[in-house]
């Protein structure tokens, strides 16, 4: 199956297997998706993840551990929201001084820029701008 988006097919997986309580998800491998999944283990939003071969050798595959609070009957998701900003369809850039804060500071924004991808935060930091991925909080 053809994915014209694979960012908002990882995000949408990792909203499914949150809503169903799920432990861990499996999502097809890239570069951009193992720097968001790194960036979002920095962060505390998941617990870990790591790349496997899949069944066909050229096919790597990205497991995201979710990471929960609480007791087992009183266990919820770090992750309470995702969502995709720039699209295929229309591509958001930011400058640095625009970077969006998510939740007054709770949540992250994630970018791709000139450097690499990081939080909005670490982008300020760098005084660099660049397309605005997703927001997590």
């Amino acid at each position: 199956m053809s994915v014209n988006d694979p960012i908002a097919d990882m995000l949408t997986r990792i909203r499914n297997a949150v809503m169903a309580g799920h432990t861990q998800v499996a999502m097809p491998s890239s570069k951009i998706k193992v720097e968001i999944a790194k960036i979002l283990k920095e962060e505390g939003f998941l617990d870990g993840y790591d790349v496997v071969e899949g069944e066909i050798p050229a096919h790597k595959v990205l497991r995201l551990k979710i990471k929960y609070v609480g007791e087992r009957r009183e266990r919820r998701p770090v992750i309470t929201g995702l969502e995709r900003v720039s699209k295929p369809g229309r591509r958001i850039y930011t400058r640095k001084r625009d970077i969006p804060w998510v939740l007054s500071g709770l949540g992250i924004t994630i970018l791709s820029t000139p450097k690499g991808v990081m939080t909005g935060t670490r982008a300020r930091q760098l005084g660099v701008g660049g397309e605005i991925l997703c927001k997590v909080w």
